[in-house]
């Protein structure tokens, strides 16, 4: 499968010229033979957590949601975006959505780690684990941003069959660590490969460090950006992530029971 990611510059709260960008992008990623287009976190209605909760009309997002089912319709691509949803209990969450190409959704996740004072400030944490899609010929899943940095996300991923973990995020500059080192280390110690598309630019006083990555299940990094917008591409192989399980079962031979004796729960 080829899996396509949009590094890019969100204008907070310019709904119109952010679905246009995503727009392009899809339009670029499925001319390329993508079957799917990963998008940063919150990139439809820009990363500005408090600006967002205080500003968006919460009535507005069915719509946008709507538009970019008819975007993934149109190119006729699997999309993962991320915009707010607002509970029955009304508490704002950050998700992601995957949809296939002809609109509907396949999987929906709500972020569970929230990152900083003002995430925590304007959306509340969720609670339920990552479920698991077939997409592609690949068992997918989905985490946001500050959760794929959690051992125990990814691992929760993978115990329920992931293979692929698509991941939207806003990392702000100054932590190359994350994407050049824990991504490819939660993806070597899970044999998953993951997908992890950040913005770029400068949103809200925030600047953005780009650096967009795709590790394979053996830790190797398959593609990677700069620090400016782009779409990057890597190809998932099944069979190597197969494989790569076969030879070094992390999973089929981890103990639970005897973590839970150390107290890890």
């Amino acid at each position: 499968m080829l899996l396509a990611l949009l590094q890019a510059n969100a204008l907070p709260l310019d709904v119109r010229a952010n679905l246009a960008t995503l727009d392009a992008a899809a339009h670029e990623a499925a001319s390329a033979g993508a079957a799917i287009l990963l998008t940063p976190e919150l990139f439809p209605v820009g990363y500005e957590p408090r600006r967002v909760r205080a500003d968006l009309d919460a009535a507005a997002l069915p719509g946008i949601r709507a538009e970019l089912a008819a975007i993934a319709r149109r190119h006729g691509i699997g999309l993962v975006y991320s915009l707010p949803a607002v509970t029955d209990a009304g508490d704002w969450h950050i998700t992601a959505t995957l949809v296939d190409g002809t609109g509907a959704t396949l999987l929906a996740y709500a972020k569970v780690h929230l990152f900083g004072p003002d995430e925590r400030a304007a959306f509340a944490g969720a609670t339920q684990p990552p479920a698991v899609v077939h997409f592609g010929g690949l068992r997918t899943a989905l985490l946001i941003c500050y959760d794929v940095e959690f051992p125990e996300a990814v691992r929760a991923a993978a115990v329920r069959g992931a293979e692929l973990v698509l991941v939207p995020t806003a990392l702000a500059h100054g932590f190359d660590e994350v994407p050049q080192l824990l991504i490819r280390a939660r993806a070597l110690e899970n044999h998953v490969a993951i997908g992890y598309a950040n913005h770029c630019g400068t949103e809200g006083g925030v600047t953005f460090g780009g650096g967009s990555i795709v590790a394979g299940s053996d830790g190797a990094q398959l593609a990677v950006a700069g620090d400016t917008a782009t779409v990057i591409y890597a190809r998932i192989d099944a069979d190597r992530i197969r494989a790569d399980r076969g030879e070094v079962p992390y999973l089929a031979e981890r103990r639970p029971d005897l973590y839970r004796q150390w107290g890890l729960g």
